[in-house]
């Protein structure tokens, strides 16, 4: 252990080597263990998924039992969205937010710390929750009333595995929304902010919002488990579809929570490689407000089936159409930014071109489920698994992936190899559309999901299919490699990695370090 006196005579302990990162409230360090866990519980979701894709390549079972097969669609669902997504953005937010707005490191230190700390227990958790009597088959990652009611012991383990989760985020969200409120440098005001800091406050906003929703509905659900209530049992006078309404209160604007700092990231990177500033700064940040207002009045589009008045149905409807008039605000003001820009396409670019292109295909069938009489025909199939697999997968992963370049060389002060980058960026990008882009017609022909076994029509295109999502699984190992390598024996990178950039980030200078006492830089 190193003793190091401060400037006020004071003995400090700095622990070395893994202690170091254990006891961290270095934002940077937080911020590179979050990336790391989410990083590996994608590969673990990822292999869920592959579990999923081998069962459905041909008709008949062949390697799932339903039950594991249950299992599998429920907890890739619930690692994905817990486990890789928001931890990722987590991650680039504790890294990026301070040093875009000129701060010496995050409000909360040690709360940082803790809420991350609290991720891989809930990791453990949810995983084990494969390896006790009945394991997590519990109706998929919503794990709707009756069917998770009557599950065993794994249902449990993912209610508190839910806990520590919203914990977590909670704790998360407050310390960016007091970071970036009271932190800011002299003269940067909220209108000066990087789109990236904005879309983290609105999301921040959302968490604190919504996280206790879930909370409270998981806890009815526990309590109708096991202390005798009868919030969701029909037979003691509750209603399953009330589960639906308050989980969806807090699904729909979760949707939001994973898609708007992936705006903030492609908002950063678009700009920089078109040589441009960004068009029209003040609309996007209101259309991200829009949005994020919007989520909160459209939950219950997922519920069509349910038995809703055709009143309820028709706000709903509308009111979902809605959100697509700032989403589109948005893909107009990226293209604006790139129209007659000095456009070059670094890996990062193509990441977030390939987003804007497959994002506004996942739009489109978004507005094409909301309509009701449509959705009431694909609820449940396929084509709504396609429809949030283009939002989800080359929205918010592909956008995490253009972040990762983009910074990376800012933080190891590494170049990673470029082609290889590149060739990781096409071959996710064709197996991707391999892979979910004929799920639209199966869900159009009609066939149902999280079913292990399928009729012999749905043959070809659930080849076509699995065959996609092995070749998209075995692109991110290559993903993991290209990092690595970088870390460990990449080129310098030069000190504006990016020659010509445009956006705040690059041209902030670095914030001073805990110990010093200089007044912090003046953004102009």
């Amino acid at each position: 252990m190193a003793v190091v006196q401060d400037v006020h005579g004071h003995h400090d302990h700095h622990p070395s080597g893994i202690m170091r990162w254990v006891m961290t409230t270095n934002h940077k360090d937080i911020g590179t263990m979050y990336l790391w866990f989410s990083f590996a519980m994608f590969l673990v979701g990822g292999f869920l998924a592959m579990g999923i894709r081998a069962e459905l390549f041909m008709p008949g079972i062949q390697i799932l039992e339903p039950e594991l097969f249950n299992s599998f669609t429920t907890l890739h669902g619930l690692i994905m969205v817990f486990g890789a997504i928001m931890p990722a953005f987590v991650g680039l937010a504790n890294w990026q937010v301070p040093m875009m707005i000129g701060a010496p490191d995050m409000a909360f230190a040690r709360m940082n710390n803790w809420s991350f700390w609290l991720l891989p227990v809930a990791g453990m958790l949810l995983i084990s929750s494969f390896f006790v009597p009945g394991g997590a088959a519990a109706g998929g990652w919503t794990f709707y009333p009756p069917l998770s009611a009557q599950g065993g012991l794994g249902v449990d383990m993912m209610i508190f595995a839910i806990h520590i989760l919203g914990a977590s985020s909670i704790m998360g969200a407050i310390n960016i929304i007091t970071t970036i409120l009271n932190m800011r440098a002299p003269g940067m005001t909220l209108m000066k902010m990087p789109m990236f800091v904005w879309t983290w406050l609105i999301t921040a906003y959302l968490l604190v919002l919504v996280m206790p929703v879930l909370a409270g509905t998981v806890t009815m659900l526990l309590t109708d488990r096991h202390f005798g209530t009868s919030f969701f049992n029909a037979a003691g006078g509750g209603d399953p579809v009330l589960f639906q309404h308050i989980f969806w209160f807090f699904g729909h604007p979760e949707v939001y929570i994973m898609i708007l700092p992936a705006f903030g990231i492609v908002s950063e990177i678009v700009p920089t490689f078109s040589r441009k500033p960004l068009f029209g700064y003040a609309s996007m940040v209101y259309a991200t407000a829009s949005i994020a207002i919007l989520s909160c009045i459209v939950w219950a589009h997922h519920m069509f089936t349910a038995g809703m008045p055709t009143v309820g149905q028709l706000f709903f409807m509308y009111a979902t159409m809605l959100i697509a008039v700032p989403t589109g605000v948005k893909v107009f003001n990226w293209t604006a930014t790139m129209w007659r820009g000095s456009l070059t396409f670094e890996t990062p670019m193509l990441f977030s071109i390939g987003f804007i292109f497959l994002f506004v295909i996942g739009g489109f069938s978004g507005v094409i489920c909301a309509i009701v009489p449509i959705d009431i025909q694909v609820q449940d199939t396929y084509y709504v698994i396609a429809h949030f697999h283009y939002v989800l997968v080359s929205g918010a992963l592909f956008a995490i992936f253009g972040g990762v370049y983009y910074w990376l060389p800012k933080w190891c002060g590494r170049m990673y190899d470029v082609k290889l980058a590149n060739m990781h960026f096409w071959l996710s990008m064709i197996f991707f559309n391999v892979a979910f882009f004929v799920q639209h017609f199966l869900g159009l022909a009609g066939m149902p999901r999280r079913i292990p076994d399928y009729s012999l029509q749905f043959a070809d295109f659930n080849m076509i299919s699995s065959i996609g999502a092995f070749g998209f699984g075995l692109s991110q190992l290559f993903f993991l490699y290209i990092v690595i390598k970088c870390i460990r024996s990449g080129e310098k990178a030069a000190d504006k990695p990016w020659e010509g950039a445009t956006t705040l980030e690059w041209t902030l200078p670095s914030p001073a370090p805990y110990h010093s006492f200089e007044t912090p830089p003046v953004i102009k």
